[in-house]
């Protein structure tokens, strides 16, 4: 729990804040609904939710701090404290795990000198281990800011941080181009993003994702012959549940 009263916001800042915090307010028809973007708000100020970020959200929305408090502690999203520039989150969970996401989480420790959840001295990496990516089909995965980098290797995770600590730029396998904690949490927030270019850039499915689409489909993967094509379910009422239903009879 943090330490209450908080002190307030610069007037400025205030100012500036409350004019976002109506934008977002009106976009739902109860304004305990706000909470969440609300504290996305305040993360992009601070970049962590501080005891004057929650006094403010509970000043916006009528609510108390212990309630706001009780919600910010509760999603990982939002940190307790102050971090890095880039969020980086190894994928523990089972198959990353196997498919090398635990030597990725070792080897990053030791590399940049820090633990779970720590950051650098120099206050450009925050390393965390995260439970899952839901991004299996590119395992082991590895994400900066929520942006996605795929299939790494202890290698490759340790050159992707040491270009992030350098300032060189870094690109994402899939999604919008990187940017800081503060600025991914204003767009959390449902603010645009404002940088050239980012929307278009945003990715979608890789070919991974969509394999067994095309399979359910009837269509043949690439470098693949008709006999890994599954035939589509097509179903009807004289087969309610498709081909594999009557195969199973």
């Amino acid at each position: 729990m943090p330490e209450l009263p908080a002190p307030d916001y610069p007037a400025e800042t205030r100012a500036r804040l409350e004019a976002d915090a109506k934008e977002v307010i009106a976009r739902y028809p109860d304004s305990r609904s706000a909470l969440l973007p609300l504290l996305h708000l305040v993360q992009a100020e601070e970049g962590h939710v501080t005891r004057t970020g929650i006094r403010f959200c509970a000043g916006q929305l009528g609510l108390t701090t212990a309630e706001v408090t009780a919600v910010s502690t509760f999603y990982s999203m939002y940190r307790r404290r102050a971090g890095g520039d880039y969020q980086v989150g190894v994928c523990t969970n089972t198959l990353c795990a196997v498919m090398g996401g635990d030597a990725i989480f070792e080897e990053l420790k030791e590399h940049l000198g820090v633990g779970n959840d720590e950051t650098t001295e120099d206050g450009a990496i925050t390393l965390e281990h995260i439970e899952c990516n839901a991004a299996c089909d590119f395992a082991p995965v590895v994400m900066v800011n929520w942006e996605f980098f795929d299939n790494q290797t202890p290698e490759s995770a340790k050159r992707l941080v040491d270009d992030l600590r350098a300032g060189r730029a870094v690109a994402p396998t899939r999604g919008a181009p990187l940017c800081t904690y503060k600025e991914t949490a204003r767009v959390l927030a449902g603010f645009p993003d404002q940088r050239p270019g980012a929307v278009e850039a945003t990715g979608s499915a890789g070919p991974a994702s969509l394999a067994g689409l095309r399979l359910a489909k009837g269509e043949a993967l690439p470098g693949r012959g008709a006999d890994h094509v599954i035939a589509p379910r097509t179903a009807g009422p004289d087969n309610p549940a498709g081909p594999a239903a009557k195969e199973g009879e």
